[in-house]
């Protein structure tokens, strides 16, 4: 039987996708008025779970690369399958990054990447060291074990597998990507023994259940950060729909669908941001709470520190 709890999941993951996509107009691209964000290597964004590139011209990070260009980045954007698991979804961004190597000749890559997109891109760093620069990751489901006694999102992939697979469709053909597979269930696995895919990619891995991770492994660097809000901006529609999905892990902080603690990995920049999941990528319309940091401008200091580490 199906919980309401997974019902009420579903409904948020729908409703969530609609309101990024339906945010606003793209900020299409600018010509660079600094180095502020001026890397070695070029940044490559990852969505996460029910994410895309750009939808209609809008993109999944709202108006994060036109604000990265502009300070002298050179960004790409990943596309990978809304629903899998991380094996296929890495494959898929491997694949991209070889492409974008072998065109412009690039040896290395700095992934930025959002809620699922940090496992996804620590899967490309196992099995292709040397092009990975840095993974800084926001949001993440790292470590989903606080999850495990009352995993509404486990329960919401195996019971309407089809349904989500279907979603996933829609949003790759939305976004010319329709060829990309949609595997819930090998997605649901992933998320119910996430120590399992931790001890095949540990590089990063915190000391400690909620602790910190090594800041840098062989020649990679390894940075997190976190929200641990669920309803920030009265404006934001969305808001009301994440603050649904909080009772799935009670007394635990979250921003909304990821347990704080299992957003750490490697050096914690921050996991106090008073952000909610979607407000981690500037989403809807760039509505945070009152006096919150600009989801925007972090991106941007991120790419900073990067350069300033010669990456």
């Amino acid at each position: 039987m199906t919980s309401p709890l997974a019902s009420t999941l579903l409904k948020r993951l729908i409703l969530s996708a609609a309101l990024v996509g339906a945010a606003a107009l793209s900020s299409g691209c600018y010509a660079a008025t600094s180095t502020t964000a001026k890397t070695r290597y070029p940044i490559v964004l990852v969505h996460g779970m029910a994410g895309f590139d750009s939808i209609l011209g809008i993109d999944y990070f709202y108006q994060v690369p036109a604000e990265l260009r502009r300070n002298g980045a050179t960004v790409y954007v990943a596309s990978v399958s809304s629903f899998n698991d991380n094996d296929v979804r890495g494959e898929q961004l491997l694949k991209q990054m070889k492409e974008w190597a072998a065109a412009k000749g690039y040896t290395r890559f700095n992934l930025i990447a959002h809620s699922q997109g940090g496992p996804t891109a620590r899967y490309v760093h196992g099995v292709a060291p040397d092009m990975v620069a840095s993974i800084t990751s926001i949001g993440s489901p790292h470590d989903l074990s606080a999850m495990q006694a009352n995993n509404a999102l486990g329960d919401l992939l195996t019971n309407y597998s089809k349904v989500v697979a279907t979603f996933g469709s829609v949003i790759g053909w939305a976004s010319g990507n329709s060829k990309l597979p949609q595997d819930p269930i090998a997605l649901q696995a992933w998320a119910a023994n996430t120590a399992a895919f931790n001890t095949r990619f540990p590089a990063g891995k915190p000391s400690s259940y909620c602790g910190q991770g090594a800041e840098k492994v062989g020649n990679t660097l390894f940075y997190s950060i976190a929200g641990n809000q669920t309803e920030t901006n009265s404006w934001d529609i969305s808001d009301a729909v994440l603050a649904q999905a909080a009772p799935s892990t009670p007394g635990v902080a979250t921003d909304g669908l990821v347990p704080v603690c299992a957003a750490h990995w490697g050096k914690v920049l921050r996991d106090d941001y008073p952000w909610n999941h979607l407000d981690e990528i500037n989403h809807v319309l760039g509505l945070v709470g009152k006096g919150a940091p600009d989801p925007v401008a972090f991106y941007v200091q991120q790419a900073a520190r990067l350069k300033l580490k010669g990456l």
